[in-house]
């Protein structure tokens, strides 16, 4: 597994050669295998599986066991998405969930079971079309958005409407090609320092979810643990989660991190059935976050997808005006775009399929998936559907192909009908197995030209930017501006692509849709 890793180790240069294509169809040369003939005489290769031809596995030098192994690792680590978007989107009464203008609310019941629908089919859909082991949900960034701030203004099917349409765009960037134009424009040092700003931005977000790393009352934004010291039972099974799947990786252990997310969640289920620690609260900030390792009721139940097609399309036009509405599209594009277009980069960077200029197979189809994605959020409900950076999990696992893809989707949509097995995995396992591929995805770094600062200070922006602020996109903006405006004062302003200034000066209008919005409702 390990020795296939990222393509960017040392000792480990991942299953093509540096600056190779992932569309390379040239079988990996095999050692001479020897018959009854004599030790000289090799056999002819083993023929090729159905499922190893059409996702071509052993073309990207990978195996269907380690494809269907990452496809698993992949789900459990995105699995928390079927209980938390209910979470944020839904309630099991309006005294519980967020309510929208007109007092209107979503049943988390119902959100759940769309959220594993639409997650399900789209991640097949991506495998089989894209052929790349991206898994696809309810983006976070989104969804929050939606429940904060969209609804005080418009009603939950008017949002879902915006959601549609800001997915209906994306498709139209993908198949006019400008998508991957953009994508085409950014220089290579900036889509590293993308993945290396991503990678350090999942492991924060590990350290956090598993309580490793929290706010303070006062002082420092952030501490170790609670007051500095680690204090409960629920982080230090992240450490030891962490530290079992680091030696297991460290050691090329295959199938490591699967491993190590079933061991220690063994190891959590075992720690709650003694101690009894219950869900994390106000009262009891001890106890764990999300899921509690433990079954309990039914572990099969029908899924109610009655949000399916509950979105109203031009609603929020005629509530709030055509201006307040587009700028709401504006700022569903922008998060969507470049979240997906930034994460894309360092999931194939992961899965060793990019090229030189960080491009990758099936590029257009991707975006245009991608862009169907949240098309199929909005229209059940669900919010829109994205490329999860968790899938980073699986591709450390060895997946390298859609196959990885398929696996996930499949058991997304079994997660409908078994919600307390998704249910099982605390988020500090999840949270472990991602802070060991964020040092995994931290390689890309030897790509930055540190000694020139006209990259040094862009690549940097971007790289912190992402955890601070706790947003790729904004990772990618502050990037996006930077590059072009240093590179334009220090007299390389003909290097700078057009396209660049013109993102640019969509990023600024982006960061500033706040006064704007403000000026707007003045």
């Amino acid at each position: 597994m390990q020795d296939r890793l990222l393509g960017g180790w040392d000792d480990h240069p991942g299953p093509f050669p540096r600056g190779a294509s992932g569309s390379n169809h040239q079988h990996p040369r095999r050692a001479p295998r020897t018959s009854a003939q004599g030790p000289h005489v090799p056999l002819p290769p083993a023929p090729e599986s159905f499922l190893d031809r059409f996702f071509q596995v052993t073309r990207r030098g990978s195996t269907l066991a380690r494809e269907f192994r990452g496809g698993l690792v992949t789900f459990f680590t995105m699995a928390y998405i079927v209980i938390l978007n209910p979470l944020i989107l839904g309630g099991f009464s309006a005294d519980n969930a967020p309510t929208d203008v007109a007092g209107g609310w979503l049943s988390a019941a119902q959100v759940g079971a769309v959220t594993g629908l639409t997650a399900g089919v789209m991640t097949i859909l991506f495998g089989l079309i894209a052929n790349l082991p991206f898994g696809l949900a309810a983006g976070l960034g989104i969804n929050s958005f939606l429940a904060v701030s969209v609804i005080q203004e418009v009603t939950w099917p008017e949002a879902m409407g915006l959601v549609v349409i800001n997915g209906i765009l994306i498709v139209l960037f993908g198949v006019t090609g400008a998508r991957t134009a953009i994508f085409r424009a950014v220089p290579k040092e900036l889509k590293a320092a993308i993945t290396v700003g991503i990678g350090l931005f999942i492991a924060f977000i590990g350290f956090v979810d598993s309580g490793f790393v929290r706010p303070t009352a006062g002082g420092p934004p952030v501490q170790l643990g609670d007051g500095g010291s680690i204090t409960s039972v629920p982080t230090l099974v992240f450490v030891i989660g962490l530290l079992a799947m680091g030696i297991l990786v460290a050691r090329k252990v295959q199938g490591g991190l699967l491993i190590g997310i079933v061991g220690t969640t063994v190891l959590a289920a075992v720690v709650e059935a003694v101690l009894k620690l219950g869900p994390a609260s106000a009262t009891n900030p001890g106890g764990w976050h999300l899921n509690t390792p433990v079954l309990s009721g039914r572990l099969v139940s029908a899924p109610d997808l009655g949000l399916v097609g509950q979105f109203d399309l031009f609603g929020s036009f005629a509530r709030i005006g055509g201006l307040a509405a587009t700028m709401l599209v504006f700022t569903l594009v922008f998060t969507n775009f470049f979240d997906a277009m930034g994460t894309m980069t360092g999931l194939a960077r992961s899965a060793g399929v990019a090229r030189k200029d960080g491009t990758f197979p099936r590029l257009k189809a991707a975006f245009i998936v991608e862009g169907f994605g949240a098309v199929a959020g909005g229209a059940t409900s669900g919010s829109s559907n994205t490329v999860y950076i968790d899938s980073a999990a699986g591709i450390g696992e060895g997946a390298r192909t859609g196959l990885a893809s398929v696996v996930t989707g499949v058991l997304f949509l079994g997660s409908m009908f078994l919600t307390p097995l998704t249910s099982v995995v605390p988020l500090e396992v999840a949270a472990a197995a991602l802070v060991v591929v964020g040092a995994m995805m931290m390689a890309q770094i030897r790509e930055i030209k540190f000694t020139k600062f006209t990259v040094a200070l862009p690549a940097f922006l971007t790289i912190v930017t992402m955890p601070l602020t706790y947003s790729i996109a904004n990772g990618i903006g502050v990037g996006f501006v930077s590059w072009a405006v240093i590179g334009a004062a220090s007299g390389k302003a003909k290097k700078i692509h057009p396209l660049m200034w013109v993102v640019s000066i969509g990023f600024l209008v982006y960061f500033a849709r706040g006064p704007i919005n403000h000026l707007l409702g003045g």
